[in-house]
């Protein structure tokens, strides 16, 4: 089966700062993406969720509880159950420190305008559902918006494989004739919160993925000859943060990492 080529005019190793420089910025925020690029990445992973007015903004949780002080987080209410008003009005900055209380969720398409194509984003799709889920379909939407702007800049991750398929359909409906193909892959874990036939990588098979982003720990020499070079999935293992254990995964045949930490990953 061909396969979507992951970012091939990217030079390697592939770098992703995960969710934004987050060792050095709040998470998921303008300021954690911009702390990535003054540090050399080239890249950054995000998450997006929808809010109840259609929206996609960035957040990596369900809600606002980890990331917003008390009294300004949402009341525990769901992203999908917020509308973006209310949204704009969180601040997911105190958290990491007071000097970082401006930091708002910002609007995915906030993130593409402003680091696209300089920076390649991994947009991860943050979805619990089997169907009727409208997030792959305002993504798809989105990303045809910026046409020419995102080519050769963006993949699509997620460890819901039926919301991978969906992205992949409503992008191939939303498609113009200059837009290419957008690599997409399966994540997965051991974390009891994943659906037990989904942590060893079962995901891959249900939604024909084009790379793969298994837990750093998960990663082995035979699951990695398996999916790199029998099935040809490319291996982008999170979260890396250690140089050594980063070099070392490289080495073995991994495209990238996704790290916590890009301001300590140097690769010749």
């Amino acid at each position: 089966m061909s396969r979507v080529s992951l970012l091939p005019e990217r030079k390697r190793p592939l770098i992703f700062a995960h969710r934004g420089c987050s060792s050095l910025a709040p998470e998921n925020t303008i300021a954690a993406f911009k702390k990535a690029r003054e540090c050399g990445a080239p890249g950054i992973e995000l998450d997006i969720h929808v809010t109840l007015d259609g929206k996609l903004v960035v957040v990596h949780d369900d809600n606002f509880l980890r990331t917003a002080l008390p009294g300004n987080n949402g009341n525990g209410k769901k992203t999908e159950e917020l509308p973006l008003n209310e949204i704009n009005h969180i601040d997911v900055g105190s958290f990491f420190g007071p000097e970082w209380s401006a930091e708002r969720p910002p609007l995915l398409e906030e993130v593409l305008e402003e680091f696209c194509p300089e920076m390649y984003i991994d947009i991860e799709l943050k979805s619990r559902k089997t169907k009727d889920d409208p997030l792959p379909g305002l993504l798809a939407k989105t990303l045809k918006n910026f046409g020419e702007k995102i080519q050769g800049s963006v993949t699509v991750s997620s460890f819901n494989p039926f919301c991978l398929n969906t992205f992949r359909q409503e992008w191939k409906k939303a498609q113009n004739t200059y837009s290419a193909d957008i690599p997409a892959a399966i994540i997965w874990c051991s974390d009891t919160e994943v659906l037990w036939i989904l942590r060893r990588g079962f995901g891959r098979i249900l939604s024909s993925c084009d790379y793969v982003k298994p837990i750093h720990e998960q990663v082995r020499s035979f699951s990695l000859f398996r999916f790199s070079v029998l099935e040809k999935r490319p291996v982008i293992p999170w979260t890396v943060d250690d140089p050594f254990t980063a070099k070392k995964m490289i080495d073995a045949g991994c495209e990238g990492i996704i790290t916590n930490r890009p301001q300590n990953m140097v690769f010749e």
